[in-house]
């Protein structure tokens, strides 16, 4: 009964919070998800109620419940875990959480910070979660490798690990591109050999080089001659 009380009162509040407009536009980015999941509630003010939850008992219980009815429950759950302080017990809620993903926004929220100063642990965990057949898993492996393994700590197998990776999903292929322009930007003497020895699927190989011509961080120069690879 305590858990049903906690969510019912988190599904009011962020009623109250609802844009029908907002949540109709971000309808059309996530059309794998019902609409009628989606509440409509503008990513700052979620922020900004869950800095607040999160300090509240209720918060500790509301994270025990899933799977949520609402995406803006999955965002509000996965923006708590991340206000964990303890290293362990925030892998143990995301690893509890990260099933239950079910869209690439949700996904790519998730930027824990606290895994900076444990990035020599949280790799293992990373290999791990390459492995998974859950798609959001993979993603946001992916997404961890791009967000804090492409300065000092890059290793040209974090690469290699990505360019292995083969599946039918739109919203791996879409990461592993995102990863290796990004990393083109980054790392270029080091990458640019994935894309001249084609070591991606044609696919992710051609989305890569569509990236890269888009991208500000790419020299001009680069650019054209990322274009005769395609």
């Amino acid at each position: 009964m305590e858990q049903e009380w906690v969510i019912k009162e988190v599904e009011e509040q962020l009623f109250e919070m609802q844009d029908l407009k907002y949540r109709d536009f971000h309808a059309g980015l996530m059309p794998n998800i019902d609409k009628n999941k989606i509440i409509g509630v503008r990513t700052p003010q979620l922020r900004t109620f869950a800095k607040e939850y999160g300090k509240t008992e209720k918060a500790r219980i509301f994270l025990t419940v899933l799977p949520h009815q609402y995406y803006e429950e999955n965002n509000l759950h996965g923006l708590l875990i991340e206000q964990i302080k303890e290293y362990d017990s925030a892998l143990d809620e995301l690893e509890y959480f990260l099933p239950y993903i079910d869209n690439w926004a949700t996904c790519d929220m998730l930027a824990m910070k606290i895994v900076r100063k444990h990035l020599d642990i949280f790799i293992k965990k990373i290999y791990q979660w390459l492995e998974s057949e859950h798609t959001y898993t993979i993603r946001f492996a992916i997404g961890m490798l791009m967000r804090y393994y492409l300065e000092d700590t890059f290793r040209i197998e974090y690469a290699r690990k990505v360019a292995e990776i083969r599946s039918e999903e739109y919203y791996v292929n879409m990461m592993r591109a995102w990863y290796f322009a990004t990393a083109l930007a980054k790392q270029y003497e080091q990458v640019i050999p994935f894309l001249e020895e084609r070591q991606l699927d044609v696919w992710t190989h051609n989305k890569t080089i569509q990236k890269c011509v888009e991208s500000y961080r790419i020299a001009p120069k680069q650019k054209e001659y990322i274009k005769t690879l395609k």
